[in-house]
């Protein structure tokens, strides 16, 4: 399966194995081919017909990646911290071995797709590699660590025809899809307002592992035996290794993740940009707690401002991360939480707070709307369908850029070299030519150098 293209863009010139035994079948007149689900049972899927994908960053939520796509085959594993990748080292010991993905990548031409669930900064160099290879990529959120990446893989992965599907599973749930026939529904009117927080970074079980707002370390501990440092740094700059970074805790620098903003945005945003049909805000700022020049704030606020779509009134969305949210609606019942992470949808006729409609007198007059929008077949099952030529997945990289692009902006307004003339001006977005219009020197920031080896 080497190379497949999704149905209808690859060249042609290609004929598959399904398409020759058709065509074989119907100039035959001396042979009956046996349907396959007759020799293997019900739910037999023949060996050829199952994608062999190399799964990147095999650690963590790397593991689960891949058993999610384990239903093909997994022909090779890749990972920089051997002690982490042991459980799935272990789980698939038929798979090939690798720390450099691009070692993987030149010597295993059979590899049809790749899942990549690395640290954010090296997200894009890596799908990029694999696209350019004709490769499919499911890649975990966010899609990059840069505006300019986010727009660079959808622009190549839709030219070179590959099936891609970014890691938010919330995209295909049933509570997205409910929420989306509601809010499109009538539920409360017109929305004109939205309001999404999460209490990551600064509390729970995360302050221990992820902090934010801190200064580099000073001291230089010797890097483990099982890490390849050099690899892990990728396109990031050079600096010594310490468990301050890795494994978990790179999430808060600015040279590794994309802070509370990144990791949740992806997630917590997609339900409302689809139910809104929202797609690139027209102006975007922020606010904080102090940041440095090392790591992301302890705390932020970020409005985008959209404008009208057809006949949908124009829309704040307002972000809230490290455990601020916006204030207790006073229709909102007592006693019922707005909990640590959630969504306020404001409308002209009443408001949601996920899916509950209020005030009472709203939700007993509005008649639910019947489940009309087609039904996931699993986020994964998605991706792998879309690879051997079905339907283009939920959150592909049409959908999941520009969603991936909005959310970085709203670290480009948290950057402390802007805080000044930020606090003068929100900052206005032209998504076609991907270039912030009233402070050119913002524009430096939808991108990054990368470190000498590397390219995207």
């Amino acid at each position: 399966m080497t190379g497949r293209k999704r149905k209808g863009i690859g060249n042609g010139k290609e004929l598959s194995r399904r398409a020759f035994l058709g065509q074989a079948a119907a100039g035959a007149t001396l042979f009956t081919i046996v349907p396959r689900h007759v020799l293997g049972g019900p739910g037999y899927v023949a060996p050829s017909d199952k994608l062999d994908i190399a799964c990147i960053g095999v650690g963590g939520k790397g593991r689960s990646d891949a058993d999610g796509v384990s239903s093909e085959n997994i022909v090779a594993l890749c990972d920089v911290d051997e002690r982490r990748a042991a459980g799935a080292f272990n789980r698939y010991p038929g798979a090939a071995r690798y720390s450099d993905f691009r070692k993987m990548l030149d010597e295993m031409k059979n590899i049809d797709a790749v899942t990549v669930s690395t640290p954010d900064h090296t997200h894009a160099v890596i799908a990029m590699t694999a696209i350019r290879m004709g490769k499919h990529v499911y890649c975990q959120k966010p899609l990059t660590h840069s505006v300019f990446e986010a727009r660079s893989l959808a622009v190549e992965a839709r030219r070179q025809g590959v099936a891609t599907q970014m890691g938010n599973q919330g995209h295909a749930s049933e509570e997205t899809r409910r929420l989306c026939e509601l809010i499109q529904g009538g539920a409360i009117g017109p929305v004109r307002e939205v309001h999404s927080w999460t209490d990551r970074p600064s509390r729970g079980l995360f302050a221990e592992y992820w902090p934010q707002g801190v200064g580099r370390p000073d001291d230089r501990p010797p890097v483990p035996d099982h890490l390849h440092w050099d690899l892990w740094l990728g396109p990031a700059p050079e600096r010594p290794y310490h468990p301050a970074y890795a494994p978990f805790r790179w999430r808060g620098w600015w040279d590794f993740g994309t802070g509370a903003l990144g990791d949740i945005g992806c997630h917590s945003l997609d339900p409302i940009f689809r139910a809104l049909d929202l797609h690139a805000p027209l102006s975007f700022q922020a606010t904080s707690t102090r940041v440095n020049s090392e790591t992301y704030p302890l705390a932020s606020i970020v409005e985008h401002r959209f404008g009208p779509r057809g006949d949908r009134p124009p829309v704040t969305l307002t972000w809230y991360d490290g455990g601020l949210k916006p204030p207790r609606p006073p229709e909102l019942e007592p006693g019922f939480a707005m909990g640590d992470g959630g969504t306020l949808y404001v409308g002209d006729k009443g408001k949601m707070l996920g899916l509950h409609i209020f005030p009472e007198s709203r939700r007993a007059g509005f008649e639910e709307p019947p489940r009309i929008l087609p039904r996931s077949i699993g986020h994964y099952r998605e991706w792998i369908e879309a690879c051997k030529g079905g339907e283009a997945a939920g959150s592909n990289f049409d959908i999941s850029g520009p969603l991936t692009e909005t959310v970085l902006l709203g670290n480009v307004a948290l950057r402390p070299e802007l805080r000044e003339k930020l606090t003068q001006q929100a900052l206005e977005w032209d998504w076609e030519n991907l270039k912030i219009t009233n402070l050119p020197e913002a524009n430096d920031f939808l991108h990054r150098p990368y470190r000498e080896g590397w390219t995207l």
